[in-house]
């Protein structure tokens, strides 16, 4: 049972959800974490092995940030002993390089640009016809692992629980909570959870309950498609690959195996998250195994595995990052949120405590021009 009262309630227990968690706990306050399935259940999307970690953004305020979190990542293994970080580095090629080159130069990150053709000398199971540039710190993350290390932290964490009602009456929220999952009518009532502040960090299902908290942010999740490959031979492994374009393709080794993950950045259809089917979208992964055969000549196109997931859209495709009253919301990460995790969790920690953050949110912030904004009540 969870106390009926705490500092802080956080919705979610995925990457922002646990990382908030264990940043409050952290600075010594008493969290209650609820998740309505499993950690890294089929509909989450933290779910999978693997996620890109890369420092190269057009914007210079993601390249800091990502800077930052590298820096946390490295701390979360020194304090957990879990390895979630490899290096491997990053090629990038497509459109829009300039803006990436001019963003990575503002913040001291270290690139080097790659004449045509050179990329593939270099790998030869990637296949750059044209100029490319790489990025030597960025890797890739376990994403898993990094659940197992950041649910760690000393505070209550509730899975198979919902909250089905968030109030702020100005000096507390109340959380209405019920059992959900398969044995969920066999499990009784929860007590309500009474708290200071609620961090809402539901990914793809936060609209609902955030509207009813005030935040009209009008979410636009997809349904995206990924596709894991096989070797064909031994040629070495290929580092994390994005070729810019519409939609961008991307890919990573993964961690511990030997296949490797390749999907379309935000190039799948517009999805209800409580109704979304998870099948494989023929079509896209056809169009998937037409870019492997492409981009990575050492390996089969046919996939060996697919996978869908979830994106938690913004409008403009932007983090948010803001309060209102007594609620803190964490959503819209658009598919590009993971390598920020550690740095995303201080941040809202930061809000939800009322603590200084250590970056501008202004960017972030749910009045920014392209959203609905506040304006539920």
């Amino acid at each position: 049972m969870p106390p009926a009262e705490a500092d802080h309630l956080v919705v979610g227990a995925g990457l922002l959800g646990l990382a908030t968690a264990r940043a409050l706990a952290r600075r010594g306050r008493s969290v209650v974490v609820v998740e309505r399935a499993m950690v890294g259940h089929e509909r989450s999307g933290s779910k999978g092995t693997a996620r890109i970690f890369r420092l190269g953004h057009p914007e210079p305020h993601y390249v800091a940030m990502a800077q930052a979190a590298g820096r946390l990542w490295r701390l979360l293994e020194d304090e957990t002993g879990l390895p979630v970080l490899r290096t491997t580095g990053q090629v990038t090629f497509g459109p829009g390089l300039h803006s990436l080159e001019a963003a990575l130069s503002g913040a001291g990150a270290p690139f080097e640009r790659l004449a045509a053709g050179s990329a593939s000398e270099r790998w030869p199971g990637l296949s750059v016809p044209g100029p490319a540039l790489f990025e030597p710190e960025s890797g890739v993350l376990a994403a898993d692992r990094c659940l197992t290390a950041l649910r760690t932290g000393p505070f209550e964490l509730l899975e198979s629980t919902a909250v089905t009602r968030l109030a702020d009456d100005g000096r507390a929220v109340r959380a209405a909570l019920r059992p959900s999952g398969a044995d969920a009518s066999a499990r009784g009532p929860v007590p309500d959870v009474v708290v200071s502040s609620a961090v809402v960090c539901a990914g793809a299902s936060s609209g609902p309950l955030l509207a009813a908290a005030g935040f009209d942010l009008t979410p636009a999740p997809t349904l995206e498609q990924v596709a894991y490959l096989a070797p064909t031979g031994d040629a070495p492994e290929p580092p994390v690959f994005v070729e810019w374009g519409s939609p961008a393709v991307y890919g990573l080794p993964e961690p511990d195996g030997e296949r490797f993950k390749i999907a379309f950045h935000r190039g799948g259809p517009p999805a209800d998250p409580a109704t979304a089917v998870f099948e494989p979208d023929p079509a896209l992964v056809v169009r998937l195994s037409e870019a492997a055969r492409r981009i990575l000549p050492g390996h089969d196109p046919r996939p060996v595995a697919t996978e869908r997931c979830l994106y938690d859209n913004s409008a403009d495709t932007h983090f948010v990052l803001d309060r209102l009253g007594r609620v803190v919301v964490g959503a819209g990460t658009s598919g590009h949120g993971f390598k920020f995790g550690p740095l995303l969790g201080e941040l809202l920690a930061d809000l939800a405590s009322g603590a200084a953050p250590s970056f501008d949110l202004g960017p972030f912030s749910a009045w920014r021009p392209g959203l609905a904004g506040p304006g539920a009540r």
